[in-house]
This record gives structure tokens, C-alpha cells and sequence, in this order.
């Protein structure tokens, strides 16, 4: 995945070791591992989190899914500090694994799923002004991120319907609305509306946007 090629370079430039993409489950969900999307965390730190059913105990949960602001902590800072204390046999696996300082960030996608981005290494806290750039930074490979995952499941499920397709595929060969109309016997109205159900569907703006991310998607050819 491109973009997440691009997450581990951001890591890397603001001196984090790890970068993990998560995609919120159930309020019911007790392993980390199937929340995961993509991550560079080493695979024996993720078996050790779930099989300790650490998920329940992670008290940055309520305060990431509360806000779309970044958050950053340290093990090193007083609760105080950090505002919210840490399980200690949760601060002894991060310490072993050298997850030392952390941010994360809930990021919510247009269709309603809620994900969460989190850097962890080695590393002093990050300044408010760091923590404003990272945050740009995250929204806008989130934004490209969710419209390739929006549009693989579009793909996937093919929304669009038999009439809906028909008339993309007749919009794509240049007709109008009244030619398709008379095409299939119908009247403009009929076919404005399944145009506009088409151009909802694939999250397009106008016809010319629908009909080439149609055949980007290979609903026609």
C-alpha cells in the first residue's frame, strides 16, 4: 500500500519507530490484531498485547474516539502529565519493546468507519508545533487512503444497478438524456434520476466524473 509506504516515512522523519493503521471494531472487540490494518510493529509485541487481553485496558481508547486532534504521551511523563494512567503490565510491554513515546490520531472516513493512526518509538515528546504538522500530514494521506479503500468497495460489491449501468454505459457513448430516454422507452425524468442515483453511488460530482471512474472501475467498457 502506497500510502502507508508513505506513513512509515513520515514515522521516520519525525523520529518514531512504528506506525500502525488501525480500523476501530466493536466496543466488544478484546484483540488488537484484528483491528489492525497495516503496521510495522513487531509481530511478537502484537501475539503478547492480545494474548494479555490488553485492548480492554488501553486507557487512550475513550480520549482518541472523544476527539480528531492528535495525542501524544510518554511512558517517562507523570499521569499528571499525560492526564490518564497506564496498566503496568502495559507499561513493562511497551518498555520491553521500546514504545516509549506515542501519538495517535481517530480519523473518520465520509462513509461513517472510524480509524485510528499511531506512531510509537524512541523519542523525546512532540512540541505543539509538531504535533499540529504530523496531524496535516495524517488528514491528508487519511483522505487519500479513504478514497481508494471507498472506491475498492464500490468495485467490489458493484453497486450500481442493471438500468443504472445502462445508462452510464450510453452516457459514456455520448447520448443524451433524451436519446437514452427513447432508447430504452423511458422518459427523461426516469433517466435523470437513475444518472443522479449512478453519480451518488460511486461518490462522483457530475456525469463526466462518473463515467470515467466507471470504466476505471470496469462497471463498463
Amino acid at each position: 500500500m502506497q500510502i502507508f509506504d508513505a506513513m512509515k516515512r513520515l514515522a521516520h522523519e519525525f523520529g518514531f519507530r512504528y506506525v500502525t493503521l488501525f480500523e476501530a471494531g466493536s466496543p466488544d472487540e478484546v484483540l488488537m490484531a484484528r483491528m489492525i490494518v497495516e503496521t510495522t510493529l513487531p509481530q511478537a509485541y502484537i501475539q503478547e498485547f492480545d494474548r494479555k487481553r490488553l485492548l480492554k485496558l488501553c486507557p487512550v481508547a475513550p480520549i482518541i474516539s472523544r476527539s480528531v486532534l492528535p495525542c501524544c504521551w510518554s511512558l517517562n511523563d507523570s499521569d499528571n502529565v499525560r492526564g490518564f494512567s497506564i496498566p503496568a503490565v502495559m507499561e513493562e510491554l511497551q518498555r520491553r519493546f521500546e514504545l516509549l513515546t506515542s501519538v495517535a490520531m481517530g480519523l473518520n472516513s465520509i462513509d461513517g468507519d472510524r480509524f485510528l493512526v499511531r506512531f510509537d518509538g524512541v523519542r523525546p515528546r512532540l512540541s505543539q508545533g509538531e504535533l499540529n504538522e504530523i496531524g496535516m500530514i495524517v488528514l491528508h494521506a487519511f483522505d487519500v487512503f479513504d478514497k481508494i479503500r471507498r472506491s475498492a468497495k464500490v468495485a467490489a460489491s458493484g453497486p450500481l444497478s442493471t438500468r443504472e449501468l445502462e445508462v452510464v454505459r450510453w452516457t459514456a457513448q455520448g447520448k443524451t438524456s433524451a436519446e437514452i430516454a427513447r432508447i430504452l422507452s423511458l422518459s427523461d425524468h426516469t433517466i435523470n434520476a437513475y444518472m443522479t442515483n449512478a453519480i451518488k453511488k460511486l461518490d462522483c460530482v457530475n456525469r463526466t466524473q462518473l463515467v470515467a471512474k466507471s470504466l476505471r472501475l470496469r462497471l463498463i467498457s
